[in-house]
């Protein structure tokens, strides 16, 4: 019996699969359009999310770095600026110290020519000097023998001899007045060089040396004063020399020192123009390439999600036609007419079935209740067991018709959990897309608050390092002004000691000069046991400029008793001694007056040069402290503003987060997959198709 009834069931769906209506056809077709129409459009809008999401990604990574590369422009176009300016000032200042170092050769140069011509005369002359004070010692020595053994006319030829000798023509003068009558004239000129002279009769030369002897005498005695004063004069000139050599010798050591140091300066200076410059160039190529490619990305962006629209919007129109077409085809107008008149040999069976019917059930209601209810154990599908039991109760024709409604019932199923499962996989990819993006992007401004957090503090650190700098400047140019003003009140008054002891030793040397004329003038009243008057203010001056000098002081006469002398007074040391102090004192003075001044002019260079690098490194550090400043506030505003993106991303990921467990329980967590949904479903639709060709064969 069993075999009988599988016979007849494969029988049955051999002859019900050739004979499928055009209208069930169509609906499959329709069913299967529809079906890839939602597949397609899903598919669509997983890309074109995919797509935006790039694009918002893209669009964030670009701005930011258009932004950072404008930034770096103008901070790099600022750097080259001041570089080059820097190197141009320095260019000013190097060419400025190789004029004052040349100027300074130049005039080292002219004095060392100078001073070598002032050597060479004054070795002439000191020459002469010598000569001739050695001819007129000569000339005394035999003057002396020859007054002691010869006396007379010798004696004039000697001192006619004698003068011939000599070079220097004052000396000449004198000896040669000697030899003449006594003329006014002759008088005059040995006054005038100094000397006592009275020219005496011939019977002098025989009875009398001690006139001529004492005037050969005093001859030497102010041609040794004329040498010493003229070594004196070189010395002093010798020093002067030295001291101007040296100062221009430190001036350009210094000069040049600096100097080389600007130029190492400058060439820093253009090598950081040259890299700035190069970083500019490629920070700026950089920049086009990231506007040009976001423009591209932006005019790519708006295409699509133009075409995206008109197509999303045409596939929705394509899916409510197959709707309607398919509400159309399923309805009575369509498929009732379909089973009425299509095709015409199944109705006319359909209406003998019913007929025999009229006292039994058929046997292909038995075997269809039979198929179903085996299937539906085979599937673990109620529905078909469900089913079974309905067929072996109902009617031929509700059976029928329930069945055909069951499998429309499966198919609008199906097509609504396509458009659900399209919904969910468009909802969870774009939730997908959204949480991961947030995400990324809370991570990001995390990370951007940090950073920008760091580089505040470490701004806030060097400004407040910058601003010590200027403080530690401020006080050392408030000590440096305080030292050099305290040290040019010293050098002024140093300058004005000098000044005033240069003038009180020039007086005190004019009185003792006075006094010596006056002291010689006296000796023949002191060997006769005249008293001698002393110069007070000559002491007195005297002693003033040697307590200046020593800075000690001298005892007054209350301390002790005088001392009493025994030989006639000619001055204290002689006029060479104490004369010969002063002028060494004079010229310590003069020294001192000269040294101080230098040092008062380098002392007030280096000041001015302290001063003026003080200001520039003030003001660099100070537009530092400001640029960093301005920097800090940027920052502070850019932190500010990604925390509050920050919060509002936190926000948006957090209702992500909170939709997605909303799509769970329908999208995710619903058992069974979608797959095996289907795929029951499907086996549903055939086992339904099966039962009602086993119906169709049973009719025949």
């Amino acid at each position: 019996m069993m075999l009988t009834i599988l016979f007849f069931f494969t029988a049955v769906t051999a002859r019900e699969m050739q004979q499928v209506s055009p209208v069930q056809k169509v609906l499959q077709m329709m069913g299967d359009m529809k079906t890839k129409a939602i597949t397609e459009k899903n598919a669509e809008q997983v890309n074109i999310a995919k797509f935006s999401t790039f694009c918002e990604n893209t669009d964030a990574s670009r701005t930011k770095a258009i932004a950072e590369g404008k930034a770096q422009e103008e901070q790099l176009t600022a750097d080259i600026m001041k570089f080059s300016s820097d190197a141009k000032v320095l260019g000013e200042e190097i060419g400025k110290l190789g004029q004052q170092i040349t100027l300074a050769e130049d005039d080292k140069a002219k004095a060392a020519e100078m001073r070598k011509q002032e050597h060479t005369d004054y070795v002439n002359t000191h020459a002469e000097y010598i000569e001739n004070i050695d001819d007129l010692q000569v000339g005394l020595d035999k003057l002396k023998t020859m007054m002691n053994h010869a006396p007379g006319a010798a004696a004039a030829s000697l001192i006619q001899m004698t003068a011939s000798k000599l070079s220097l023509n004052s000396a000449k003068k004198v000896l040669l007045s000697f030899l003449a009558e006594g003329s006014s004239s002759e008088r005059m000129l040995a006054e005038d060089a100094g000397l006592e002279v009275t020219a005496p009769e011939a019977a002098v030369y025989e009875g009398q040396s001690g006139g001529i002897i004492e005037m050969m005498e005093q001859l030497g005695s102010k041609l040794e004063d004329e040498k010493e004063a003229l070594e004196k004069e070189e010395a002093n000139a010798r020093h002067s020399f030295d001291m101007m050599t040296q100062s221009l010798t430190d001036k350009i050591e210094q000069d040049s020192a600096t100097r080389k140091s600007k130029v190492s300066q400058k060439k820093g200076k253009e090598m950081a123009a040259a890299d700035a410059k190069g970083e500019l160039a490629e920070t700026q190529n950089s920049l086009a390439e990231d506007t040009k490619y976001l423009e591209d990305l932006k005019t790519l962006f708006n295409q699509k999600q133009t075409d995206f629209n008109s197509r999303q919007e045409l596939r929705q129109g394509e899916l409510e036609a197959l709707d309607k077409a398919i509400e159309i085809i399923a309805g009575g107008a369509v498929s009732g007419a379909a089973d009425t008149h299509l095709p015409a040999a199944f109705v006319q069976r359909g209406t003998a079935l019913v007929q025999l019917r009229s006292g039994s059930r058929a046997p292909s209601q038995t075997a269809v209740s039979a198929y179903l209810k085996a299937q539906g154990q085979r599937l673990n599908s109620k529905l078909l067991s469900a089913l079974a039991i309905r067929a072996s109760d109902d009617p031929f024709g509700k059976v029928k018709k329930m069945i055909k409604d069951m499998i429309i019932k499966l198919t609008e199923e199906a097509t609504e959990e396509a458009e659900h499962k399209g919904f969910c996989d468009t909802e969870l990819t774009t939730n997908k897309q959204t949480r991961d993006f947030k995400t990324t992007t809370v991570e990001e401004l995390t990370a951007e608050i940090e950073q920008l957090t760091a580089e505040t503090q470490l701004l806030t650190a060097e400004s407040a390092d910058l601003a010590d700098q200027i403080t530690a400047i401020d006080a050392a140019v408030a000590e440096a002004t305080t030292n050099r003003n305290a040290e040019k009140e010293k050098n002024q008054k140093t300058v004005a000691d000098a000044t005033a002891a240069k003038s009180a030793v020039e007086q005190a040397m004019s009185v003792l000069k006075t006094f010596y004329d006056k002291a010689s003038q006296a000796t023949a009243l002191t060997q006769q046991g005249g008293p001698i008057e002393y110069d007070d203010r000559a002491l007195a001056i005297m002693h003033g400029a040697s307590l200046l000098q020593t800075k000690t002081k001298t005892k007054g006469p209350g301390d002790d008793v005088p001392e009493t002398f025994d030989k006639p007074f000619t001055g204290s040391g002689g006029e060479g001694g104490i004369l010969g102090m002063l002028e060494v004192i004079l010229s310590d003075f003069e020294r001192l007056e000269e040294e101080t001044t230098t040092s008062e002019a380098t002392a007030k260079r280096d000041y001015d040069t302290f001063m003026a690098d003080s200001h520039e490194d003030k003001s660099v550090k100070a537009a530092g402290v400001k640029h960093k400043q301005n920097r800090i506030v940027k920052l502070n505003s850019d932190n500010a503003s990604a925390k509050k993106d920050l919060k509002a991303t936190q926000a948006e990921l957090d209702a992500a987060l909170e939709y997605y467990e909303k799509l769970k329980p329908s999208c995710v967590d619903a058992g069974e997959s979608y797959e095996e949904r289907v795929a029951r479903r499907e086996a549903e639709i055939q086992s339904l198709g099966e039962a009602l060709k086993i119906l169709a064969g049973d009719s025949v």
